[in-house]
């Protein structure tokens, strides 16, 4: 059977970049990487941060609390994040540099106030569904690479759930970046993602389909 392969681009958005309200270190280096391998891969799509105003992730959604809190949200554990990738705002754009020609599909999460949705695919509560799964199993995918922001938190739930879904899910290792809130976070997602059978890659060993 052909292998339908499909790049996920994870949130490269201006609110995670460098000078950015969530600014990921480091983060505006994943975009050459995504321009570069795009034309490598049969399907392209994006996802979206896209959490309305007041947004309960935020921190300024909870007197007296500050962005690396803990809160409980919608029955969960919530790291508490300054306000960031409003509907609508200019940091919640795609980069500039960021190649969106072959994208074909954006999918947005982080819509529903009452919980957040670090993965592409669903909440973080597993209530609801973006239609991503569906969406690249309608169109006959049946491997996935992941990239983009953050490597701890969009990207590792991402790949994560590609991979239960049943999807062949790769991490582009040298296309995602971390937020690190604690020292070490990057390499605990890392371990956690290969022991759930996400293989990890450079790009460079990315070849065309």
């Amino acid at each position: 059977m052909q292998q339908m392969r499909t790049l996920i681009l994870v949130d490269i958005q201006n609110d995670f970049l460098p000078g950015g309200a969530l600014a990921v270190p480091r983060g505006d280096e994943v975009i050459a990487i995504a321009n570069e391998l795009q034309p490598r891969f049969d399907l392209v799509v994006a996802t979206q941060d896209w959490h309305p105003a007041g947004h309960g992730s935020f921190a300024s959604s909870h007197p007296r609390s500050k962005p690396g809190d803990l809160v409980e949200l919608g029955g969960l554990q919530q790291v508490l994040w300054p306000d960031h990738c409003v509907q609508g705002s200019p940091g919640a754009a795609f980069a500039a540099k960021l190649q969106m020609n072959r994208v074909e599909t954006i999918f947005r999460k982080g819509t529903d106030p009452g919980i957040d949705s670090y993965s592409g695919f669903f909440d973080n509560g597993q209530r609801k569904s973006t239609g991503l799964g569906d969406y690249l199993k309608g169109r006959g995918a049946t491997e996935v690479y992941v990239l983009g922001l953050a490597t701890d938190y969009c990207v590792k739930f991402s790949a994560l759930d590609a991979r239960r879904l049943g999807f062949r899910t790769f991490l582009v290792e040298d296309g995602s970046r971390g937020v690190e809130l604690q020292p070490g976070d990057v390499t605990r997602a890392i371990e956690q993602m290969r022991a759930a059978g996400v293989e990890v890659v450079r790009s460079a060993a990315v070849h065309a389909s």
